[in-house]
């Protein structure tokens, strides 16, 4: 994939991060293996349109105050985690002789008959495969077809992935990609009594708590099955 150009300026010394981030200028740093360190500025407007296409997989042309051209990935972005908006990013120079370490994410398309026949659910075991290649042969991301999931006992698997040329995959072939799982079956619920059975004698409640205390007998009433007579009380102390 061709580079993308993205005009940066070198920043000022003294300058606070918080102001620039009012002028809708973003902060950043250049830095990297046998190169001097940039501290630089961004439009916000202008990085989010390449930063969109880009991503972290694709090298950068940065050109400093309009002339230096610089090699570079985007190594790192950081957001305001109240406002959810860019605060800061990180560029870090490749070398585009020499081969390096990347994660491509993974871009599942395509209908699984298992997901649309047999209510399946699409699960994915990776969402990222690692890579090592040239800069120039990095690729934003890898998309994965699910069309060959027609019931539960398919796979994708690593070897199975379309992968442009010049890009080493560092995945196990055999490590599995996706799968279609099948739906769970409904859970029967147990049983419950009828309302206002009246539970067999001796049994314990079935919530679990201590059977009630019998009533005492009333005096001069014949006491239930089981009980014992009340006893009067004395009269008149003799």
């Amino acid at each position: 994939m061709d580079a993308v150009v993205l005009p940066v300026q070198t920043r000022s010394e003294g300058v606070k991060p918080k102001n620039l981030l009012k002028e809708r200028l973003i902060p950043a740093e250049y830095y990297g293996k046998g190169i001097k360190n940039k501290t630089l500025q961004v439009d916000y407007g202008t990085f989010r349109r390449v930063y969109k296409t880009a991503g972290t997989n694709t090298v950068i042309k940065l050109e400093v105050d309009g002339k230096d051209k610089h090699d570079a990935l985007v190594y790192d972005v950081q957001y305001d985690p109240i406002k959810d908006t860019i605060s800061h990013v990180d560029f870090i120079n490749v070398r585009m002789d020499q081969e390096i370490h990347a994660k491509l994410p993974l871009e599942f398309f395509g209908l699984s008959l298992a997901v649309k026949d047999m209510a399946g659910t699409l699960t994915p075991h990776l969402n990222q495969i690692s890579v090592k290649c040239l800069p120039g042969a990095l690729v934003p991301k890898i998309r994965v077809s699910i069309e060959s999931l027609v019931d539960f006992h398919c796979f994708v698997r690593v070897k199975d992935l379309e992968i442009p040329a010049g890009i080493t995959v560092l995945n196990g072939p055999e490590d599995i990609v996706v799968t279609v799982v099948p739906p769970k079956a409904e859970e029967e619920e147990a049983p419950k009594p009828a309302e206002g059975a009246v539970a067999a004698e001796g049994a314990a409640p079935a919530d679990g708590t201590a059977p009630a205390a019998a009533a005492a007998p009333v005096p001069g009433q014949a006491p239930a099955k089981g009980q014992a007579p009340a006893k009067e009380s004395g009269k008149g102390g003799k």
